[in-house]
């Protein structure tokens, strides 16, 4: 997809087929392929790159299938039947076009370029000692080539030690103006925060810019056509310049900053202490606008910086907007329909179930890609966060898995309303979460029973307000939800085990005589 999306936008810029190629890292015939589906797609010349959206990247990539299983293609794998001659011929110091020749002799008939990339690869072709002849520097403000180079041990607060600090050293080619940007790592997040620093630096993006192999940045290096890292080609898109890597152990392909090299090292590094990296790169970046700018150059006996302002920042690119770093992988769907990606979870449509999807994600957005179409976009989430979306899961899975009581209810009101009510009934709880394993065996004792026997068991459970599944499992295996309930037995006159009479319970009040003093004294 971000291979598409290299040519095109070279194409839209004017560029011819054979450069287009050159600078996406593709042979001639797939570009005109890929600009081919583009103008059917509607893409046209003069329309400017807005017109390379993710939809028409997705057409294309549909039209001309560009995904191999193998990686390589029908000739490729004629070719390597051929492996042990075509190398026996090289050896003999035979030229591309005669092995060509020799070959469709034998019936094996392949397009030059393949043939030459596969001697080139294969076969060891055209790797013999050379000399070296001195290149032009070409034009102003296009050129910029770069180079990582070791410099030596700087204190580490984070890590509380002294690490190998690198060198990633930009030098313009007209006016061998540098700058130097130090970093402990050397991964794609730390190349482009050095190109970033280096727009600042300079006020602008140069048009091209010559790196060597480094991996961050080529995928396969190939000597011919190098195939460059997604995220390289999509930092590249964003700031609008183009990439011309070097050859493998070939350092007279950059020898404007391979020279600068030894002269950073020397000059700069070379018997200082830095208190740690944020100090050494302030002073580096001094250095770079002093001593290094203002020196004179021995090759074109002039200051770097005062040559760079008078013929180069004005034919330098506008710097761009910010660049937010995005992580490019490409992930599985697992079984519970997400992908993990920065320890947060996404949720990928359900038809991509167990297939691998293509993954985008910056700050703000993760975009998902199937065989470059657009599938799915989710904001981006902290560590440890989850976003899901119910359309992306089984319809009998997403209230589960979501906790959504109201589709639950739902669900059961659609095998009938006793059903829905009873399964509202269940979930009236402070915890209604605990109660839902007990409305599914509500909903499959629906499909196994039928809407009509399960709702009238239902409504003969609300009629005596017993809220319990497993009575009304019962009453479906013993076919008794339309048996009436039994009358209640006659309540008989029965008598109190220690009754006793009423009249026990009557006070017993003796009666009173009166008698007069006498009596009362003599007594």
């Amino acid at each position: 997809m971000t291979e598409v999306r290299e040519v095109l936008r070279a194409w839209l810029s004017g560029a011819g087929l054979r450069t287009v190629a050159q600078r996406a890292g593709v042979d001639r015939k797939t570009a005109r392929r890929y600009v081919a589906a583009a103008e059917a797609a509607g893409v046209v010349r003069e329309g400017g790159l807005g017109q390379l959206t993710d939809e028409v990247i997705g057409q294309v990539v549909a039209a001309v299938r560009p995904v191999r299983a193998s990686g390589h293609g029908v000739a490729w794998e004629a070719l390597e039947a051929e492996r042990e001659q075509i190398s026996e011929w090289v050896g003999r110091e035979l030229s591309v076009v005669k092995i060509s020749d020799l070959l469709t002799r034998r019936g094996v008939v392949v397009p030059y370029r393949t043939l030459h990339r596969f001697c080139t690869e294969r076969c060891g072709f055209g790797r013999g000692g050379r000399t070296t002849v001195r290149v032009a520097d070409g034009e102003p403000g296009v050129e910029c080539q770069l180079d990582f180079a070791r410099m030596g041990l700087v204190y580490d607060p984070g890590a509380g030690r002294r690490r190998v600090a690198h060198a990633l050293i930009f030098t313009a080619v007209c006016s061998r103006h540098m700058f130097v940007w130090l970093t402990f790592s050397q991964t794609l997040a730390a190349v482009i925060a050095g190109c970033e620093a280096a727009w600042r630096f300079f006020g602008g993006v140069f048009r091209v810019l010559i790196p060597d192999n480094m991996s961050p940045i080529v995928a396969n290096a190939d000597p011919v056509n190098p195939r460059f890292t997604t995220g390289w080609l999509d930092y590249a898109q964003h700031c609008g310049f183009f990439t011309d890597a070097a050859r493998v152990r070939s350092p007279q392909d950059k020898p404007r900053v391979e020279r600068a090299v030894q002269y950073v090292r020397g000059n700069f590094f070379a018997g200082e202490e830095f208190a740690d990296l944020a100090d050494a790169q302030a002073r580096a970046e001094q250095w770079c606008r002093q001593s290094a700018g203002l020196r004179v150059h021995g090759s074109i006996q002039a200051r770097p910086a005062e040559v760079f302002a008078e013929c180069e920042a004005g034919a330098l690119l506008a710097a761009p907007e910010a660049y937010d770093v995005p992580v490019f992988t490409r992930i599985k769907v697992h079984r519970d329909f997400h992908i993990e990606v920065g320890k947060a979870l996404y949720s990928a449509p359900k038809a991509y179930l167990g297939q691998h999807l293509d993954v985008r994600a910056d700050s703000v957005l993760v975009k998902l890609f199937h065989q470059g179409q657009l599938v799915k976009v989710h904001p981006r989430q902290p560590v440890g966060g989850r976003v899901t979306d119910p359309e992306d899961l089984s319809e009998h899975k997403a209230g589960y898995a979501l906790r959504d009581l109201d589709r639950l209810v739902e669900g059961a009101r659609a095998h009938g309303p006793e059903v829905g009510t009873y399964a509202q009934r269940l979930l009236d709880d402070p915890l209604p979460w605990t109660r839902m394993r007990q409305v599914y065996r509500l909903l499959g004792l629906a499909r196994r029973y039928g809407d009509s026997t399960v709702n009238t068991a239902c409504a003969r459970a609300l009629s005596l307000d017993v809220l319990n599944v497993t009575k009304i499992a019962s009453m479906l295996e013993q076919a008794s939800e339309n048996t009436p309930p039994p009358p209640p037995p006659p309540l008989a006159p029965t008598t109190g085990r220690f009754a006793r009479d009423p009249a026990e319970f009557t006070p017993h009040r003796p009666a009173l005589a009166l008698i007069n003093g006498e009596q009362a004294a003599r007594r």
